[in-house]
């Protein structure tokens, strides 16, 4: 007899642990699940992702129901032991000449043993990593019996859901009734760069994606192509000056009076009056204005508003300090565009090298961004936007040809900690020098490092090669 009432006691436990497994996957699976998918699923006619969206909406209250499930199932699994278990194991034990008390014991702790080693392996561990592994379709199963349950249950579960609640808020704690599924910016980011190292996001993809991400956090002198570099006119100069510099130039110029911005000419006026001998100020447009900290997003509204197609930067002293262009800005997030007004080898003179072979030349008015996107690697930051200012930087003067400083690349906070973790260095060689500042420059990794970090790259900011436009 014995026997049977043992039988039942494993089926029972058996039972009880597949019941609570099911509560444990409910829990894991629904807050594992990718709603963006779920969503994108229940929109095409999925009905079964449909009902698993609605019960994600509803996270605190799913969550008290599993937690109930689990705690009354626990609970049952020691009631059942003992009185099946654990008392067929006495009178088996009583059999073969073991004192009853003895035996109860024994058998006591043995149907304890058990069934907490069942109950934790299938009835914790094993749909837990089940639904981490496979969230959305175990979420996707589990979605019509769940609702079910919350419905049946709904009362009960509520008690216990508004009782926590006032804990809570006696504690001066607000409940959160959802969970925030929303992805940071840094979440993005690293989510691009791990497709990215995985294969799965195409290298090109990829840069468009960080560009786009770092695009909000830009300003505008990070953007912006600076006063040494931009072709001006003076106000004393005349409408046929203007017209003999755009014949071979751009089609819009910012014209200054001792040193402070005038205004803007524009081609199109200048083709209206003629080659004549009038200052140019008496065709000159009312210059659109912004500061060097403004956001790149709110230089793009201005330039909407206004229709403009060039804002003239001022720093932080009211002087002119560069222009920025709609084409500068759409190079923030495409890259460099050549264009017409661009020396045919603008862009062959861009970044050239081996990545295996860990050695690169790149212009020296190249953003550290872009450095960093080429090199899979942080570089140092300072006050300075280039790599060309990172030198300067470093060596504390103004380099000339030849020229080598060694760059301590930061370590990757990943490997703080760890007492093994060499620190890289990038060797950087001025190679050629333009107005006084490295123009070309020749960037080496050690070989045995090259092409091969030692962790995962982080998403840098979004930069640009400047090249002449304005």
């Amino acid at each position: 007899m014995w026997v049977l009432t043992l039988l039942l006691g494993l089926l029972v436990v058996l039972a009880i642990t597949a019941a609570t497994g099911y509560f444990v996957a409910q829990e894991f699976s629904y807050m594992a699940v990718d709603r963006s998918r779920l969503k994108a699923r229940a929109a095409s006619g999925d009905k079964a992702a449909a009902r698993a969206l609605d019960v994600t909406g509803r996270t605190s209250f799913m969550l008290s129901g599993a937690q109930l499930g689990i705690t009354v199932t626990a609970l049952l699994v020691g009631y059942v032991a003992e009185p099946l278990i654990g008392e067929s194991l006495g009178t088996a034990l009583g059999g073969v000449g073991v004192p009853t008390g003895v035996g109860i014991a024994v058998g006591t702790v043995a149907a304890l043993l058990a069934s907490t080693i069942i109950q934790m392996l299938f009835g914790e561990l094993f749909p837990k990593n089940l639904a981490i592994a496979r969230p959305e379709p175990v979420a996707v199963r589990l979605a019509s019996s769940t609702r079910v349950y919350l419905r049946v249950l709904g009362p009960v579960i509520s008690v216990f859901d508004q009782a926590s609640n006032l804990l809570l808020r006696a504690l001066r704690i607000e409940p959160v009734h959802d969970v925030e599924h929303a992805a940071t910016v840094r979440d993005l980011e690293h989510i691009v760069a791990d497709s990215r190292a995985s294969g799965d996001l195409p290298r090109e993809l990829s840069l468009l994606l960080d560009r786009m991400l770092d695009f909000p956090a830009q300003d505008v002198e990070h953007a912006m192509v600076p006063r040494g570099r931009v072709d001006v006119l003076q106000a004393d100069q005349t409408v046929a000056d203007a017209w003999a510099a755009m014949g071979s130039g751009h089609s819009r110029y910012p014209v200054l009076d001792g040193g402070e911005v005038a205004g803007v000419l524009h081609l199109q006026d200048v083709l209206d009056a003629g080659p004549t001998d009038a200052p140019v100020t008496t065709l000159t447009r009312e210059p659109v204005l912004v500061p060097e900290v403004m956001s790149l997003p709110d230089a793009l509204r201005r330039l909407a508003q206004t229709r403009d197609q060039l804002a003239c930067v001022l720093d932080e002293y009211g002087g002119f300090a560069g222009v920025l262009t709609i084409e500068d800005l759409a190079e923030e997030l495409v890259g460099e565009i050549a264009d017409e007004h661009d020396p045919v080898d603008a862009l062959a003179a861009g970044v050239t090298g081996d990545e295996d072979a860990g050695a690169w030349e790149v212009p020296g008015d190249l953003h550290l961004d872009e450095v960093q996107r080429h090199l899979d690697r942080e570089l140092p930051r300072g006050d300075y936007e280039t790599l060309g200012g990172l030198v300067i930087a470093e060596v504390g003067e103004l380099p000339e040809v030849g020229h080598q400083v060694a760059v301590e690349l930061p370590q990757d906070p990943a490997t703080l900690g760890e007492d093994d973790v060499l620190p890289e260095v990038l060797t950087i060689t001025v190679l050629e020098v333009e107005r006084h500042v490295p123009s070309r420059l020749r960037l080496a990794l050690p070989p045995d490092r090259a092409g091969h970090p030692d962790h995962e790259p982080t998403a840098p900011a979004a930069s640009t090669q400047q090249e002449e436009r304005a």
